[in-house]
């Protein structure tokens, strides 16, 4: 599958692409560091209801050992009904694009994947608040990894209404004896890739306080690739890369973050006793917009905190909402950490970038879950984005009187002919699905 994907680079120099895109309207066309098949191979699961557990449940898939390929023959909500699904069984792929419309959208709750060998496409994570007291506890991210979690791609998916990050990447920072403890321990080899990303709700149930954000990459995950990507409309965290990550953002848009857009923080009292790793974050090809809620001349890229990065930067468009440029960088604390400009991007091998000015024309029509039939709420922040119209809100019910969606049930049996299992493509082709809705 990955030598499907795989962008020739000429004479192996990051540059922007005139005629490759790392851009796709429905797969990934590069895995990143994360070399995986998932569940290729393995056996075929049925989803056939969408209750939280129980026989032919996502749950109960998520938790079979094994190889497998997890395939929908229903379409609606599944209410985690205020839980954690931790998936600890890896070489898995979960296919949402099997499902009839409206497709797999999880509510009331998180994912956690502790899990190597996964791949992850259209599935949509709105957790909410859910009428929930503020600052109650209980809060959740919309999927995120932790101890040991390798080779991991979500692809095509909607994050929105987490009360903790929308997506994110975590573990163990300082298991075992020396920072390659501690590397190997933590998530590693993850991409995060045409996801859409916002909404991240602020005085929710979160105990801190104020906790919209959109992705925390925790101290020292390494081979973190976030690839065309959207994130809107989250306060901070977008995203934090904390100390010693090695991590790579291509081709995402950013627009409308509150107080931070993208930033780096090694926090001195949660390194005590421990040497500081120097971090390695290559940002190129991606555009930064301000909205409504940006505060005034917030720079793309942020430093805080006690340590040194490495940061490649080339090809970023970062500009307000006249469209008159902003700074690249800058910094939001007086410590003594220092941004080094280097000139060798940290990237995966192969991987170049569309120029900034042609994200904001595609990302919209590639990013999300099941872009050939729209979930609405995608739609509305899509057109959000477009107009500049963003809000940072508080609530699901905020920009969203119905609250966490509802869909009707729909069913439709799974046929194994019509999908490639190598990569649960089509065998019509990804354009045959943007067809049939057209018609």
């Amino acid at each position: 599958m990955r030598a499907l994907w795989i962008l020739a680079l000429a004479a192996g120099l990051c540059h922007a692409a005139e005629s490759t895109a790392p851009l796709h309207p429905a797969t990934y066309v590069h895995t990143g560091w994360a070399q995986t098949t998932g569940g290729q191979g393995g056996k075929i699961i049925r989803v056939t209801t969408l209750a939280a557990e129980g026989p032919g449940s996502l749950k109960a898939a998520l938790d079979t050992p094994g190889p497998r390929i997890v395939v929908f023959e229903v379409g609606g909500v599944i209410d985690m009904g205020g839980k954690s699904w931790k998936l600890r069984e890896g070489k898995l792929t979960l296919a949402g694009q099997t499902a009839p419309d409206p497709g797999i959208t999880l509510v009331k709750g998180e994912l956690e994947v502790f899990a190597k060998d996964v791949v992850i496409q259209h599935i949509s994570i709105r957790p909410g608040a859910y009428g929930r007291p503020k600052r109650s506890g209980n809060d959740h991210d919309g999927l995120s990894t932790s101890d040991g979690a390798a080779n991991v791609i979500v692809d095509h998916c909607t994050f929105s209404w987490a009360t903790d990050e929308n997506l994110s990447a975590g573990g163990h920072r300082f298991e075992g004896a020396t920072p390659d403890d501690w590397r190997a321990h933590t998530s590693h080899a993850l991409t995060f890739s045409h996801n859409l990303i916002y909404e991240g709700l602020g005085e929710s149930v979160h105990v801190k306080g104020d906790h919209s954000k959109g992705s925390l990459i925790h101290d020292n995950a390494t081979q973190i690739l976030l690839l065309g990507n959207v994130y809107a409309s989250n306060r901070e965290r977008n995203a934090l890369f904390k100390g010693g990550v090695w991590a790579a953002m291509v081709n995402n848009l950013i627009y409308n973050p509150g107080a931070r857009a993208v930033h780096y923080n090694l926090i001195a009292h949660e390194w005590v006793g421990r040497p500081y790793q120097t971090g390695k974050i290559t940002l190129a090809g991606n555009v930064y917009r301000a909205g409504p809620g940006t505060v005034l001349g917030l720079p793309l890229f942020t430093l805080g905190g006690v340590g040194d990065v490495q940061l490649f930067e080339q090809d970023n468009l970062a500009v307000d909402r006249n469209g008159l440029p902003l700074p690249v960088t800058g910094r939001y604390t007086t410590g003594p950490a220092q941004i080094v400009p280097v000139r060798e991007a940290y990237l995966p091998r192969g991987l170049s970038w569309l120029p900034p000015r042609e994200l904001e024309r595609l990302l919209p029509l590639y990013v999300g879950s099941r872009p050939w039939a729209r979930d609405p709420l995608d739609f509305k922040q899509l057109s959000d984005i477009a107009e500049d119209r963003g809000q940072l809100i508080d609530d699901e019910t905020q920009n969203n009187p119905d609250g966490l969606p509802r869909r009707k049930p729909t069913q439709r049996a799974f046929v194994e002919a019509d999908w490639n299992l190598a990569d649960m493509s089509p065998k019509a082709g990804w354009a045959s699905l943007f067809t049939q809705v057209a018609r």
